[in-house]
């Protein structure tokens, strides 16, 4: 991509103005020979010393609850005990307990004006869900944001609310959201089925009716798949009985309650009665969260987090152990070796001044479950004086797309909401260990979304800023052949000692990282 001269200038000017605020971050607390020092203490050797155990056999690919999870948060633990690292809890335990339950695919159905309708043919539900209503309520797009709202004058307290997927626009094209040509989050279907879903709960609705014209097969291949497979949806558990629950309808079941639903965006009472009956057996799920802190030397009260999940997907039903070497048995032993580095300066007298937080999520395969629990439930440490999150998943390959020219990491979301924390990246890469930071993934139109499918986004969400490091996916991606043999090791312990070194500028540096960009 081209650059003008005009931005170059201004990128070389605000790139000097960095730098001199690295330097003298560096100086200010130790010696770059000292730093350097450090960072060498994370080896090749000491990396597959830990990943040799972390993903082997007797981890039985460390599924979610299961006793192989279990052995993997002992092993975190024993680790950080070695080198006298704390629990960042209160009472000293390394374990922060993440309460999750498993529903089974639901069973049951819809009746529409005294027509039945079985689940799977033409809606989909993953909840249990009871209810019988008079009327719906069709709430076009189900946006409200700003001076935008489809509920305007609408009471849904207590009522079937039906609303379609995407987001409103003015009569000249534009989005009403924006005001531009551009469309907001209300159209990304990554969030906006959550997003429209809080809202309808925050409004005491009963349950969303969903329409997705786009997205519907997506919703029906993954209902199939854990029917076919007996699996179920794992998620945090709720004890509020009076949660809605959102059905997911297709064309017909839509145009049965409101015909010209496609080309239809005005709000309404549709008079048409609704009943729904769906059962689903839950299970509960005993899980953790491992988080050691080190605390820092002049601002103890403001935190670095470094994250990397600990799970994966387990046993395959015909007995083969998905071992997770790369995913994320890298990202793991990465941040124990970081966390050894760090403690090192400490023992020496150049501990970090800020502290640094050592995240180990569970369920992350599970739809980024840990750190959800961690960011949305029970934040050990306060958000409000999170400084940033790093976010380690999968470093330990090479993309074959970069096979010949494997000196890179693929970085996302570094300058999603702080422009400083970009750049200070780039600097302390090109100042230390001179990889090349790879932002194809960080595309807003990469189809594959990564931005959103590791636990750095239980953050970004949160307006934290959040650098995500990855390898990129291969062949052996979530399969048995994902092993120790395969692991580039001196790749995992260049890319970890990058971390550790923009984890070090971060927590050194005299302001705390300015977020100045709205999250997406």
């Amino acid at each position: 991509m081209k650059k003008t001269l005009f931005t170059l200038i201004v990128l070389v000017a605000a790139c000097n103005s960095s730098q001199k605020t690295v330097n003298d971050s560096a100086e200010q607390q130790a010696t770059k020979s000292d730093v350097t020092e450090y960072a060498a203490t994370i080896t090749e050797e000491e990396l597959e010393e830990h990943l040799v155990i972390y993903a082997s056999d007797e981890f039985e690919g460390r599924e979610t609850g299961s006793p192989g999870q279990k052995k993997a948060i002992a092993y975190i633990k024993k680790e950080y005990e070695k080198i006298a690292i704390p629990p960042a809890k209160s009472d000293g335990n390394y374990f922060q307990k993440v309460p999750l339950e498993i529903k089974k695919v639901p069973v049951g159905s819809i009746t529409i004006n005294g027509k039945t309708h079985p689940i799977g043919e033409g809606f989909l539900t993953f909840s249990a869900a009871q209810g019988s209503f008079d009327e719906v309520v069709y709430a076009g797009y189900g946006v409200e944001e700003g001076e935008y709202s489809d509920f305007s004058d609408m009471d849904v307290k207590g009522k079937i609310v039906l609303v379609k997927a995407g987001e409103p626009k003015n009569a000249d094209g534009t989005f009403a959201v924006s005001g531009t040509s551009e469309s907001s989050k209300w159209s990304d279907p990554n969030e906006s089925i959550a997003m429209k879903d809080k809202l309808l709960q925050s409004k005491g609705a009963k349950g969303m009716l969903y329409y997705d014209l786009d997205n519907y097969q997506r919703f029906k291949r993954y209902f199939e798949y854990m029917n076919n497979n007996n699996s179920g949806q794992m998620s945090i558990k709720s004890d509020d009985d009076e949660a809605g629950f959102a059905i997911y309808i297709d064309t017909n079941i839509a145009k049965e309650l409101l015909s010209d639903i496609d080309s239809n965006h005005t709000p309404s009472v549709v008079e048409s009665s609704f009943a729904v009956s769906t059962s689903s057996e839950n299970g509960a799920i005993d899980s953790e969260n491992v988080v050691a802190i080190l605390k820092g030397s002049e601002k103890p009260e403001e935190y670095v987090v470094i994250s990397s999940h600990l799970d994966h997907i387990g046993v395959t039903a015909d007995g083969q152990i998905n071992n997770g070497a790369d995913d994320d048995g890298s990202g793991t032993v990465a941040l124990l070796e970081i966390a050894e580095a760090f403690k090192k300066a400490a023992d020496e007298g150049n501990g970090p001044k800020r502290s640094i937080v050592f995240l180990h999520v569970t369920g992350e395969e599970k739809g980024l479950l840990g750190s959800q629990y961690y960011t949305d439930v029970d934040p050990i440490l306060p958000l409000e004086q999170t400084v940033a999150n790093l976010n380690i998943d999968m470093i330990g390959r090479i993309d074959p797309k970069r096979e010949g020219d494997r000196n890179y990491i693929y970085l996302i979301g570094s300058d999603k909401l702080s422009t400083e924390l970009h750049e200070l990246s780039e600097e302390v890469n090109q100042k230390f260990m001179n990889i090349e930071l790879d932002y194809t993934y960080n595309d807003e139109n990469d189809p594959n979304r990564f931005y959103y499918r590791s636990d750095h986004y239980n953050f970004a969400k949160n307006n934290i800023p959040i650098i995500f490091y990855f390898n990129g996916t291969h062949d052996d991606y979530h399969r048995p052949s994902d092993t120790v043999d395969k692991i580039n090791y001196d790749l995992l312990e260049n890319r970890s000692r990058l971390v550790f070194h923009t984890a070090w500028e971060i927590a050194n540096r005299e302001a705390r990282i300015i977020v100045d960009k709205a999250g997406d």
